[in-house]
């Protein structure tokens, strides 16, 4: 079974693969008991933002990790799926720029955009 910081990233680089866009992973279980982190990306239309909610769906389903509750996929304007300690928010890029939900949950050191494992190799 996989930590939920693990949990996290394993979402982040399916996004990733399927070329989500401004992927961030924020820890928030310092600023709420509902979850630990929130997983966030955008895509430019309605069929995208639904291909990649399939998309962590499938990868996840195939690790015995099943979605608890998801929510939006129909309109695909604003995905939300439910993983207990980690929660996915897809958006079409006009909703997410609307809610900004980044900012309603970044407390200073929380925002953490995510890098595929190739691109942190590059940093150090």
């Amino acid at each position: 079974m996989m930590n939920p910081k693990e949990l996290a990233q394993r979402i982040a680089a399916t996004l990733d693969e399927k070329k989500g866009d401004n992927i961030m992973v924020l820890d928030v279980k310092h600023l709420t008991s509902i979850t630990d982190y929130f997983v966030i990306a955008s895509a430019n239309n309605t069929i995208k933002v639904h291909a990649l909610a399939e998309a962590v769906e499938e990868k996840l389903e195939q690790e015995d990790i099943p979605v608890r509750r998801k929510e939006g996929q129909r309109e695909a304007r604003w995905v939300v799926l439910d993983y207990a300690s980690v929660i996915v928010h897809l958006f079409h890029e006009e909703e997410r720029a609307y809610y900004n939900i980044e900012r309603l949950w970044m407390d200073g050191g929380n925002l953490t955009p995510f890098l595929p494992k190739d691109a942190e190799e590059e940093r150090i």
